[in-house]
């Protein structure tokens, strides 16, 4: 029978590892944004030395597993370099970097997507490639770029769970600690679900809409 005593009792470490959760998603998906800017726009400079540097970064982050990222940050990073690393640290840097890799991608693909003659057009004007991606290609990009960026965004926030492998007081390790003193598996591992759903149901129907949206505007 499920036991609600169980929830209602230990709410305030639930609450405080959503707290975690979300704060962890923003600084990371903006990090992320950032990371993935700069990684995007320098892989269409033309330069083939930061091309192959921008793909080199791509491919290392985005087909080793979060997981291992985390943990090789947290514990072989310190050893590797001899500095310490804090779960707080570690836990940004493997999220922001990991997130990075994916943003890049749909950076450049929306960059790409624009007509060659918006490029053409505006470099016979005159204009630098800074000023060319600032004016011109990156206002029209950014409208195509919302939908996959927002999905992204909310897979970024699922991402953090894993964060309590390296012992984040994230929503997964509070649960995770109410388990073993209640021993009541069900209704904890419930309860984050349900936390789960209420935060990214609204946030995955606002991305279709903007989807909607976007397929209007091109």
């Amino acid at each position: 029978m499920f036991d609600i005593s169980v929830i209602l009792q230990n709410w305030p470490l639930f609450w405080n590892g959503l707290l975690v959760t979300l704060f962890y998603s923003a600084i990371s998906i903006g990090a992320g944004l950032v990371i993935g800017l700069i990684i995007g726009l320098i892989q269409l400079t033309g330069s083939r030395t930061l091309t192959v540097v921008g793909r080199v970064y791509v491919e290392i982050f985005r087909n080793i597993p979060l997981l291992v990222i985390l943990l090789w940050i947290y514990y072989a990073f310190p050893i590797f370099a001899g500095l310490a690393v804090t779960k707080f640290w570690a836990g940004f840097a493997g999220l922001s970097l990991y997130a990075g890799a994916f943003y890049a991608e749909i950076l450049r693909a929306g960059v790409q997507s624009i007509d060659r003659g918006q490029t053409d057009a505006s470099t016979a004007l005159g204009m630098t490639y800074g000023q060319r991606m600032r004016r011109v290609i990156l206002p029209q990009a950014f409208r195509r770029m919302i939908p996959p960026l927002a999905g992204q965004s909310i897979i970024q926030i699922k991402n953090t769970t894993l964060m309590s492998m390296i012992t984040v007081p994230d929503l997964l390790y509070q649960a995770s600690y109410v388990s073993s003193f209640t021993y009541r598996p069900m209704e904890v591992y419930t309860m984050v679900g349900v936390m789960f759903l209420v935060l990214l149901v609204p946030l995955t129907f606002l991305s279709r809409k903007l989807e909607t949206i976007s397929e209007r505007v091109k």
